[in-house]
């Protein structure tokens, strides 16, 4: 297929904001695409090339696109960025440059999918000396070739920052329609495979029947199945039965472990995100200490101090995330604890339709638990509420910032907050929230971002909820206005004045005092006395951050306890 069938598409898909009829265009042009091509194309509607748990990264960055569109138009780089600066895209300053050049191009070839999807492919394969040379070749290649539309896709493509509106619901409910199949049932294949390319090309082989064919493969990362927020034991009991099981809550963070054969083992966030190499920690004690020939299992990693063995606030854990080099530097300063929980896939058995009580025997009878390297998470299983206090209480205690609640026969469903776990805190849940506008500050922090409007989720729309600059610092340890500057300028897509639009990337976590109405914001309410308590771009995407149906929750919880 040629790329200009897919541009006419993109285009089309921006002229609506409906979510029916984006699904109803995907769903006319997906059922003429083949088998072969049905893959990338999918990915491409995403803006990627690559499945989610990948970890290649197509690594440009805006300059070097910037230099590769002045050669490709042989007009000044300092004009292109001046170009750029008031559209704001650089996709479609690409687009307009081209337009001007094209008045002079008298022949070119004709870009498919596969030359498309085959040049940014490359762009992540490169490595050490002459790298920037090879991308500027391969970008260069695709845009000499390109119409203007094709170039303003394919730049925002490379940037990963194409903005059409292709949510995953939507890429979800058109394969639906295209194969006359229930769109919970694509959402579970996805849910398996983290990638509807594969989803939707085995769709295209094997039909509705395909579907029977998707399983869990260790190295391949599964959703996470998610818990709800309730916000007592009394309230869980109602929502999941008596008995229940009842689990330490750890301010860590989320991780699968999966162990491939005796010699390979992956390590994957709840983001999807490949973290093995910086926690080769992690991968000895799985591998000493879980007895299985393959297995995935469900933990969490916590930062724990050498002196009072006591564990420690993410923050200590999230450096150790980020990190490429001098790993053991900081493997040795912020060691860490792996805290098991659920196993979802043992020695070539998926065990997600096995019930949770079950999954526990197997794992207490699997695991070697080992002091400050790997244990099993605290359980108690009990119908009194007075216990279950009890339990809570201590918890809190030892440091812990909360509970996990757990029906015993829930199966483990992935990718859904559904009414087998829920999780308490005793106080109110803090909320994960995006930035979606920014202001300079004044005075001396006139060249930082100080302030940052949140939002949260309402299906495909993010509401506003905000402002929030306490949490952050000029010059200290933690997060910093520079830190926060840096992050959010590539980010920019428009400005005026002291305010600034970003793209919705940097979600937050979010304490405050009380949720309060409010006419002025989108979302109808407000935080009371806000502050940062950590970035969580690493552990949650876009779709994770919290909804309007949580901050109302949490709303009317806080009114009844008054």
């Amino acid at each position: 297929m040629i790329y200009n069938e897919l541009v006419k598409v993109y285009l089309n898909l921006e002229r609506t904001t409906k979510k029916l009829e984006k699904t109803d265009i995907l769903t006319e042009f997906l059922k003429n695409v083949n088998k072969n091509e049905i893959k990338d194309i999918i990915h491409l509607l995403q803006g990627k090339v690559f499945p989610e748990y990948d970890e290649r990264k197509i690594g440009m960055s805006s300059r070097l696109i910037l230099k590769v569109i002045s050669i490709s138009t042989g007009i000044n780089q300092e004009k292109v960025e001046m170009l750029w600066k008031d559209m704001g895209d650089l996709g479609k300053t690409a687009e307009e440059l081209i337009k001007k050049r094209q008045q002079l191009t008298l022949a070119r070839e004709e870009l498919s999918i596969k030359k498309v999807v085959q040049n940014i492919t490359k762009l992540a394969e490169f490595q050490g000396e002459g790298t920037v040379d090879k991308k500027i070749k391969l970008i260069s290649e695709l845009l000499n070739s390109a119409e203007p539309g094709e170039a303003r896709f394919i730049v925002s493509t490379i940037l990963e920052e194409l903005r059409i509106g292709t949510a995953e619901g939507i890429i979800r409910d058109a394969l639906a329609k295209v194969f006359s199949i229930n769109a919970d049932d694509v959402e579970k294949a996805y849910n398996i495979t983290t990638d509807y390319g594969e989803v939707a090309e085995i769709l295209k082989e094997y039909g509705i029947k395909g579907l029977e064919k998707v399983s869990i493969k260790p190295g391949i990362p599964i959703k996470s199945m998610l818990s709800v927020l309730t916000s007592s034991i009394e309230e869980a009991f109602e929502s999941l039965g008596k008995p229940a099981q009842f689990e330490n809550k750890i301010d860590g963070f989320r991780i699968q472990c999966h162990k491939i054969n005796e010699r390979t083992f992956k390590i994957f966030t709840r983001n999807l995100e490949d973290v093995t190499i910086q926690f080769p920690d992690i991968v000895k004690y799985i591998k000493n200490n879980v007895k299985a020939r393959e297995f995935i299992l469900d933990a969490e990693a916590v930062a724990y101090d050498k002196k009072n063995k006591k564990h420690l606030p993410f923050q200590n854990i999230s450096q150790r995330i980020k990190r490429k080099y001098d790993i053991q530097e900081l493997a040795d300063k912020f060691p860490v604890q792996v805290n098991i929980f659920d196993l979802i896939y043992y020695n070539h058995t998926n065990l997600m339709n096995v019930p949770l009580k079950e999954r526990r025997e197997i794992l207490e009878r699997i695991v070697n638990e080992k002091k400050d390297e790997i244990v099993l998470t605290n359980k108690t299983i009990t119908d009194d509420e007075k216990k279950a206090e009890k339990f809570f209480n201590e918890t809190l205690k030892q440091g812990d910032e909360g509970i996990m609640i757990k029906n015993l026969d829930s199966y483990y469903i992935p990718g859904r907050y559904v009414n087998g776990w829920a999780k308490l805190k005793n106080i109110l849940e803090p909320l994960d929230l995006v930035i979606v506008k920014s202001e300079y500050g004044n005075g001396k922090r006139s060249k930082w971002i100080t302030s940052y409007t949140m939002a949260c989720k309402n299906k495909e729309d993010l509401l506003e909820i905000g402002k929030v600059s306490t949490g952050v610092k000029e010059k200290t340890e933690g997060l910093t206005y520079e830190e926060m500057t840096k992050l959010l300028k590539p980010l920019i897509l428009h400005e005026k004045g002291k305010e600034i639009i970003v793209k919705p990337k940097i979600i937050l976590e979010i304490a405050y005092e009380e949720i309060q109405k409010s006419p002025t914001s989108s979302s109808g309410y407000s935080l009371r006395f806000p502050r940062i308590l950590r970035i969580r771009n690493k552990e949650k995407t876009l779709n994770e951050i919290n909804t309007i149906k949580d901050v109302e929750k949490i709303y009317n919880s806080q009114r009844g306890k008054k």
